[in-house]
């Protein structure tokens, strides 16, 4: 079994928090509502929103080094999908932990549209783990991007 490559495990994790990111960006332009984490993340610990984005990037790429070392060679199908089913831990644990601290409840039952806020979240969070899964690849195969080892 190979190791698990800690360096590709963050780039897939900076990716996969790009990709949810822009999701969060046009989900009003989808029906959706708002969906900023930075500023969620700095309003609930008080502090600038470059605070807030630097909280949302550590947690996606602090989450991506668990998924190389704890997941990926666990769970079945090709990267992708590996990935997207991972990305359902992320959204379970929004659901039942973040969402009741900032205020919003379990599931959101606090907000004013709770089921698109349970459904974003559902959407981002697939989207983040599919594209970790895709970058960071299958660590069995050769197949998936080259990220130079220094």
């Amino acid at each position: 079994m190979q190791k698990p490559n800690h360096t590709k495990a963050l780039l897939a994790g900076v990716a996969g928090t790009v990709a949810m990111t822009m999701l969060t960006f046009i989900a009003p332009m989808m029906g959706m509502p708002e969906m900023n984490i930075p500023k969620m993340l700095s309003g609930f610990m008080s502090v600038p929103i470059v605070a807030g984005w630097l909280a949302h990037f550590m947690v996606g790429t602090m989450l991506a080094l668990f998924y190389a070392y704890i997941i990926a060679l666990r769970l079945p199908g090709s990267p992708a999908v590996k990935g997207a089913i991972f990305g359902l831990i992320p959204w379970l644990m929004a659901q039942v932990m973040v969402n009741p601290m900032m205020g919003a409840g379990v599931f959101a039952v606090n907000t004013p549209a709770p089921m698109l806020m349970v459904v974003g979240s559902l959407m981002g969070h697939l989207i983040y783990g599919g594209v970790l899964g895709a970058v960071y690849g299958d660590s069995r195969l050769s197949k998936s991007i080259p990220v130079p080892l220094y």
